[in-house]
C-alpha cells in the first residue's frame, strides 16, 4: 500500500508511493479538501487539468448532507461527484467536537459517552449518533479509498487531564474501528488510525505507542493546528518521526501554510490537507512565488519563498498583467490581474474560482518541487 522509495540525507523527509484502489499517489502530497464532496466554485474537470492526485471529503458533512442514503445510490462518491481519483474520508470527529459548547434553545448540540458521541445538527437541530463503527459504514458507503477511525479531537490549550482523557478515549475507538474494520467484507477502503496527545510528549508517545500496535495502514497527527504555536507544532513531529513506523504512511491533519508543510515534510510528514489554499483564494488573497521559487536559503533553513497579495487592494486596478502567465491553465493566462481585482469588486463568483484555481496550482507545484529537492538529497 504505501512504498518508500528515498529517505533525505539531509532531513526526515521522504519520497513515497501510495496505491490505493483508484490509483496511485506520490508523496509527499497535499490534499484538496472537498468537504461535501465539492470543491467550492471549482468543477472535477478542473481538478483534473491541476493534476491533482487526491482530495479529501468529510463524513461529518456528507452524513447530514446528502446522508449515506443518497450516495449509496449514486454508487459511491466518486460517481456521484463525478471523480475518478482516489478519495481520503476523515472521520466526522473533529467537525462534531467543534460543536461543544455550543448550544440551541438552550441544549447542547453534542454529548459524549464512552461509546459514541450525539450531536444536533446545527443546521435543523436533526439528532444524530456517531461511533466509530457507524463513522467506518459510512465511510465504506461511500466506497472512498481511505478512511479514517474516529477520534477525540482536542482544541489547546487543555489541561493534561483532558488531554489523558483525549488519548484513552481515542485508543479505546481506534480498537473498536480495527475490529469492525476486520469483519467488513471486501472491498474495503485503506485505515488510517489517529495521533492524538496535544502538546506533552508523554501523551503523544503513547498514543502512537498503542495505535501503532493495531497495525493501520497509515497513521495521522491529529490535534495540531488547532491553537498550538507553530513552535509547539514542529517539535510534536520531531517527537513522533523517530517513533513512526517508516512502512507507513504520515498524515497531519489540517496543515497547512506553505512554510508550514515544507518545514513538517523535512520532519517526515507525507500527507497534508488544508482550506486554506481555496479559503482565502474566496477572501480575494493569492499566493505568489518569490521569483526564484527557492524555499531552502544557503544555511539550510527555510526562507520566505511565497507572497499572499489581496487582489482587492487598488494596486491591481490598473495591471494589465495574466493572473499567472505561467500557469498551465489557459483561463489563468488569459485573464488579467485588473480584471480580477474587478470581478471582486462587484461581487462575481468567477473571481473566487480564478484565485482557487491559482492558489491550488501553487500548491501543486510547491509539492512537485518538494519531491524534486527530497530526490536531490536538497531538502
Amino acid at each position: 500500500m504505501f512504498t518508500l522509495k528515498k529517505q533525505s540525507s539531509q532531513s526526515g523527509a521522504r519520497l513515497g508511493l501510495l496505491t490505493t484502489a483508484h490509483g496511485k499517489v506520490e508523496t509527499p502530497v497535499f490534499m484538496t479538501v472537498a468537504t461535501h464532496g465539492v470543491v467550492k466554485h471549482l468543477t472535477t474537470e478542473e481538478l483534473r487539468e491541476l493534476e491533482v492526485p487526491i482530495i479529501l471529503a468529510n463524513t461529518y458533512h456528507l452524513l447530514l448532507n446528502p446522508g449515506i442514503e443518497t450516495l449509496k445510490q449514486a454508487g459511491g462518491l466518486h460517481h456521484f461527484m463525478n471523480w475518478e481519483g482516489p478519495i481520503l474520508t476523515d472521520s466526522g470527529g473533529f467537525q462534531v467536537f467543534s460543536l461543544t459548547g455550543r448550544r440551541i434553545h438552550s441544549h447542547n448540540l453534542v454529548k459524549l459517552t464512552a461509546d459514541g458521541v450525539y450531536f444536533n445538527s446545527p443546521r435543523d437541530g436533526r439528532r444524530y449518533y456517531l461511533t466509530p463503527e457507524l463513522s467506518l459504514d459510512m465511510q465504506v458507503a461511500s466506497k472512498v479509498d481511505i478512511a479514517v477511525a474516529l477520534d477525540e479531537c482536542l482544541a489547546l490549550p487543555a489541561s493534561l487531564a483532558k488531554v489523558r482523557q483525549s488519548v484513552e478515549r481515542t485508543t479505546a475507538w481506534a480498537k473498536r474501528a480495527k475490529a469492525h474494520y476486520l469483519s467488513l467484507p471486501e472491498p474495503k477502503p485503506l485505515l488510517f488510525g489517529v495521533i492524538q496527545g496535544g502538546v506533552s510528549r508523554k501523551w503523544r508517545e503513547q498514543s502512537l505507542s498503542e495505535v501503532v500496535a493495531l497495525d493501520f495502514d497509515g497513521y495521522n497527527i491529529g490535534g495540531l493546528s488547532v491553537g498550538e504555536t507553530t513552535a509547539e507544532m514542529y517539535e510534536v513531529l520531531e517527537w513522533l518521526e523517530p517513533l513512526l513506523p517508516h512502512n507507513k504512511t504520515r498524515y497531519l491533519m489540517g496543515v497547512g501554510y506553505p512554510d508550514n508543510i515544507v518545514e513538517a515534510v523535512r520532519r517526515g510528514v507525507d500527507m497534508f490537507d488544508c482550506v486554506i489554499p481555496t479559503r482565502e483564494g474566496r477572501h480575494g488573497r493569492l499566493f505568489f512565488w518569490q521569483p526564484d521559487r527557492h524555499f531552502i536559503d544557503e544555511t539550510g533553513k527555510v526562507r520566505e519563498f511565497y507572497q499572499i497579495k489581496n487582489i482587492r487592494n487598488s494596486s491591481f486596478a490598473q495591471l494589465d498583467e495574466p493572473v499567472n502567465p505561467y500557469s498551465r491553465l489557459p483561463i489563468l493566462r488569459s485573464y488579467s490581474l485588473s480584471y480580477l481585482h474587478y470581478l471582486y469588486k462587484i461581487g462575481e463568483p468567477l473571481g473566487c474560482r480564478l484565485a482557487s484555481l491559482n492558489n491550488l496550482e501553487f500548491y501543486y507545484d510547491l509539492m512537485a518541487l518538494i519531491r524534486e529537492a527530497i530526490k536531490n538529497n536538497e531538502l
